[in-house]
């Protein structure tokens, strides 16, 4: 038995550096023990007894492992009692160590929504518990702040001894980090917390982890006696006492309750209100919270409403929300960490939308918007000149009649009303623009004086000759703000010039009648 001992450490010693000697040592310690025991009751020919744990193994599903050698065959081997124990105490997973040297690897395997079931799970939570309070110091910092180094060898110690599967790291050191915070938890609330006034019994570390050096123990105390943890240590007792229905799993969690409930309960649909109230439930099925067997009975009558059609149960809004409420935004209760509202009810993902398109979207409302400006600006500016020249034009027509009566004894006004007339076909514009009609209204006489004997086929194709390259001189000023002002300006110089045209027409025949 010695030689089998002296074996276990040589090839400890000589394994890679990420191995742990201290822990990995104790194990094979407990392992030679366990052996002495089975070889010294065979040589008295006893057999020990089958326990409930024996038989509950034999029930449950067998373990499967990933082997380089031939030695797979004797893995009923591989378990180790721990009957001796009065307690549980800490545990450092020998049966683990045992496989590593016969270089079995357990196969984690997973349900349906990712989720670790079955013994080698459990079995790989406690070697990374063990792992996490054994190889993380003992101190005063958040886990993004261990050194990298030290995470990698937890990865590497769990990696040689389970098959994880791919992708399987990022889980490992998830579950690593929250074993390391319950660790120190646990040693503040029974080793610390309530010795504050024995300064004796937190000189030294417990006896339970002999493993934590002095200087880190030393230091840890002092952190969690300080008045910043104090404030810290409230508000999280706070919180801890609003939660108001506490569960009763252990190692296994939601998803291993699942798969039990599988087993026992084959072709029955398991939905987390069922999950919630039996994590919630004593070894005899009962629940000793008044409060948790109120929703449980709340639940009862909701499943068996739904179940008669008299509720219907739609997405998230199932039995458990209608029971205890609405759901905190991202999260989801009865079916562990780590699920997601959209994971478990496999609601639709948002479209993804592109950040070119974005980009294109945003600079098209720019756009839309500084046009939108230049367009309310262009028509303000072009109100206040067509105002501008309706000042001008009747401030000239203003002038001109005063001119009229100085020159024309006895003027009359309402002499201009009969000549300069609005045609019913084509009237005057408000916008005091100058039409072709306007012209012709106002002097016909002189224009057919004008035109002699023209045909009335070359003035038709006169009139179009102008008006087309009038419509091309307009849209050539139309194309920018600064062609725009100066259309409005030519427009306007060109009313005025007709205007006083006409006005001369007028004063002329006028004064010809006044002579005759």
């Amino acid at each position: 038995m010695h030689s089998l001992s002296e074996y276990l450490i040589v090839f400890l010693s000589s394994s890679s550096s990420s191995l742990n000697l201290n822990i990995d040592l104790l194990s094979v310690k407990m392992v030679s023990q366990q052996q002495t025991k089975d070889s010294g009751s065979k040589k008295l020919g006893m057999v020990a007894p089958q326990d409930k744990s024996s038989k509950e193994m034999k029930s449950s599903k067998k373990m499967k492992f990933a082997s380089s050698s031939a030695e797979t065959e004797q893995t009923s081997q591989t378990t180790i009692s721990d009957d001796s124990k009065t307690g549980r105490g800490m545990s450092t997973m020998p049966r683990v160590v045992k496989r590593k040297l016969q270089k079995l690897r357990p196969i984690v395997e997973y349900n349906k929504r990712g989720k670790g079931i079955g013994q080698a799970h459990s079995e790989m939570q406690s070697y990374i518990g063990v792992l996490a309070r054994s190889r993380v110091p003992l101190v005063d910092k958040k886990w993004s702040q261990i050194p990298k180094d030290v995470k990698e060898q937890i990865w590497e110690a769990v990696d040689m001894a389970f098959v994880v599967g791919q992708g399987g790291k990022k889980s490992v050191l998830t579950s690593a980090a929250k074993k390391w915070k319950d660790f120190k938890s646990t040693l503040t609330r029974h080793y610390i917390l309530p010795y504050t006034n024995d300064k004796e019994k937190l000189s030294h570390p417990p006896e339970t982890y002999k493993f934590i050096e002095k200087a880190q123990w030393d230091a840890f105390v002092a952190s969690r006696l300080s008045k910043d943890f104090e404030s810290v240590h409230s508000q999280h007792a706070q919180i801890r006492e609003k939660l108001e229905y506490n569960h009763r799993l252990s190692r296994k969690g939601y998803a291993g309750l699942e798969d039990q409930l599988e087993e026992t309960m084959p072709g029955v649909e398991i939905d987390r209100s069922t999950l919630w109230k039996r994590a919630r439930q004593d070894k005899h099925g009962n629940i000793p919270d008044p409060k948790v067997a109120e929703k449980a009975k709340l639940i009862d009558e909701l499943q068996k409403q739904v179940s008669e059609g008299k509720v219907r149960v739609d997405g998230s809004k199932d039995v458990l929300t209608m029971a205890l409420g609405p759901e905190h935004p991202g999260r989801l209760r009865g079916v562990g960490a780590g699920i997601s509202p959209r994971q478990y009810f496999n609601l639709p993902k948002p479209q993804r939308v592109n950040f070119d398109d974005r980009l294109k979207e945003s600079l098209r409302v720019l756009l839309q918007e500084e046009t939108n400006k230049m367009e309310a600006k262009a028509k303000e500016e072009a109100l206040r000149m067509e105002a501008r020249t309706k000042q001008l034009v009747e401030a000239e027509r203003e002038h001109f009649l005063s001119q009229l009566s100085q020159l024309i004894p006895n003027f009359d006004p309402g002499m201009l009303k009969q000549r300069i007339s609005q045609s019913p076909k084509n009237p005057m514009s408000d916008k005091a623009s100058c039409s072709g009609g306007e012209v012709k209204s106002l002097h016909y006489e002189d224009d057919n004086a004008k035109m002699g004997n023209i045909s009335k086929k070359k003035r038709r194709k006169k009139k179009k000759e102008m008006k087309r390259r009038k419509k091309k001189r307009r849209k050539k000023m139309k194309k920018s703000m600064t062609t725009r002002r100066r259309y409005f300006s030519l427009n306007r110089r060109l009313c005025l010039k007709r205007r006083r045209r006409l006005l001369k027409l007028v004063i002329i025949q006028i004064w010809r009648r006044h002579l005759l």
